[in-house]
């Protein structure tokens, strides 16, 4: 059924740009989201012969000790514009592989790809004598995604949005006792010291901050720089702002496309102006640009402190905020400052920073990365953050326990009855 999915998926979307056309990335991180879906696909398949809790040793004669894992029904998933292919292929294709049936609402500005997507699981499913609509799909607004959240029949529901949403979420799934998976925002930071090998960071950082026009939840939104190499990398990254390719997103040749909506547009002039306002300088772009689409200049800010009110402000579009440090206790401290905790990269060779960096007193991110931008996770790893992220987990690892429900179970094969922890009851 996997090889099928993978047919279907490479034949359809050889044929159109829907994620292009409708959400605005440009052709390639379409593609590379399609393929995103394949692969989780192929990783669930695997995943499936291996998931099982363990057996248990008993301390009572004659008795065994294990867990069962049993699927929990109904998994509800609600997604967001910007991924609307690759993050309900992370849910549905664990979430089937656990025994599940899912009932999909992707955001209502993307419907045509959330009824594409739907068609080619259905005709798979069906293929393979399995009913079309294990795999089902609403369309709506938030008054469909509030039902889903109160509805006792929804055993898990999976929302990745905004933090300011994802929190309603969790209250009302919260009030009927229902289980939720949380993937929220982040407010992701990028730290480069002395020793950094800037022909790693300026790449990273540009792909970072600029890759589907600042519009990941793990886009780097704040850079700190060691004051030695402060201006350096400024002028070093500014020059390949420069050369990032701006145009219309179907075409092969295009870097950065447009922002979603017009809403995000007027966003991110307001993050401008407000970051003027709090004493910042843009040394690049900040403007929108005059051609037909939402499209707006990456932005580098420079000059603001590691505690603006605007630094701290998520914004869903491509502004970068430079700032300036000495130590790497204080930088640590102010990558964690932030109210959420999805992704965040250093950039060293310094083994013993590295290891400082993965600690306790290092990242408090649910993605912790070095050498590597923020962006651009692999499927094999959980994904998902701490704090206002939501403390979900997609995808990856051993997030397929929040698919399930776990039941310990204990079986006595003996003819006596000997109590847990020697209890002797006559």
């Amino acid at each position: 059924m996997t090889v099928k999915l993978i047919s279907e998926f490479s034949h359809f979307w050889r044929k159109t740009s829907q994620v292009s056309l409708e959400m605005g990335k440009i052709f390639v991180e379409g593609v590379g989201e399609v393929q995103e879906y394949v692969d989780v696909c192929d990783y669930a398949v695997g995943l499936s012969r291996m998931i099982g809790g363990p057996i248990l040793p008993s301390e009572r004669p004659g008795h065994a000790l294990i867990e069962q894992w049993n699927p929990v029904g109904l998994v509800g998933i609600i997604t967001a514009f910007n991924f609307p292919v690759a993050v309900y292929g992370w849910n549905s294709a664990v979430a089937m592989i656990c025994g599940n049936a899912c009932l999909w609402k992707g955001a209502p500005t993307t419907s045509l790809i959330s009824v594409a997507v739907t068609k080619i699981i259905a005709k798979v499913l069906e293929d393979n004598r399995v009913p079309g609509a294990v795999c089902s799909l609403v369309c709506g607004g938030a008054d469909v995604g509030t039902a889903m959240a109160r509805d006792e029949r929804m055993d898990l529901l999976s929302f990745t949005g905004s933090t300011k949403v994802g929190k309603q979420v969790a209250l009302m799934v919260q009030e009927r006792f229902g289980r939720s998976l949380l993937e929220l925002g982040g407010n992701n930071a990028i730290i480069v010291f002395e020793d950094a090998d800037l022909n790693l960071v300026i790449p990273s950082a540009l792909f970072a901050a600029v890759g589907t026009a600042g519009q990941r939840c793990t886009t780097a939104r704040r850079l700190f720089l060691h004051e030695s190499i402060h201006d350096e990398v400024v002028a070093k990254l500014s020059k390949a702002y420069a050369q990032v390719r701006i145009g219309d997103p179907w075409d092969s040749d295009t870097l950065y496309g447009p922002l979603h909506t017009k809403e995000a547009v007027k966003m991110f002039l307001d993050a401008v102006e407000q970051a003027k306002q709090q004493g910042g300088s843009v040394v690049y772009g900040g403007k929108v640009i005059s051609r037909p689409g939402n499209y707006v200049e990456p932005t580098i800010v420079t000059g603001l402190p590691h505690n603006a009110p605007i630094v701290h402000t998520e914004t869903f579009a491509p502004i970068l905020y430079v700032l300036k440090f000495k130590e790497e206790e204080e930088v640590f401290a102010w990558n964690n400052e932030v109210k959420q905790g999805l992704s965040s990269s250093i950039f060293t060779k310094d083994l013993g920073r590295i290891f400082r960096w993965l600690g306790p007193k290092g990242s408090d991110c649910g993605i912790v990365n070095v050498n590597i931008p923020t962006s651009g996770a692999e499927i094999g790893g959980a994904f998902g953050g701490e704090k206002h992220t939501g403390g979900g987990r997609e995808s990856g690892s051993d997030s397929w326990k929040l698919y399930m429900r776990r039941s310990t179970c204990t079986i006595n094969y003996s003819k006596n009855l000997p109590l847990a922890q020697g209890i002797k009851f006559q």
